[in-house]
């Protein structure tokens, strides 16, 4: 992702932005509704090795999947308007979300 100077990436609307943000800022700060999740038996003894508070776990995890398919679903509507991004674009943006051009795709690290 792009940014400019001031941390905004301009493919993305505002109002997306503004979510995001608030999503991160409000995630321990937002009331709390208590629903039933049913997830494999090993899933549930790796949670509780990784931690006690699985519930903030999950809605850690749950908030960034939010944001990635919010991102994802701005991201596709640039390229609908705009046309695919270039090979520079992405460079540049794997550059700054990771630090360097050589980084591992998407495909590499998984």
């Amino acid at each position: 992702m792009v940014t400019n100077k001031a941390g905004a990436c301009p493919s993305i609307s505002r109002s997306t932005q503004s979510d995001i943000l608030h999503t991160q800022d409000a995630d321990f700060m937002s009331s709390t509704t208590r629903i039933t999740v049913t997830l494999p038996s090993d899933q549930v003894a790796e949670l509780r090795k990784l931690t006690d508070n699985v519930s903030g776990y999950v809605a850690e995890a749950v908030a960034r999947q939010i944001r990635h398919q919010l991102l994802g679903d701005d991201l596709r509507r640039h390229e609908e308007e705009h046309g695919a991004f270039s090979d520079g674009e992405l460079a540049e943006a794997r550059r700054k979300i990771f630090g360097s051009a050589n980084s591992p795709t998407r495909s590499d690290a998984a």
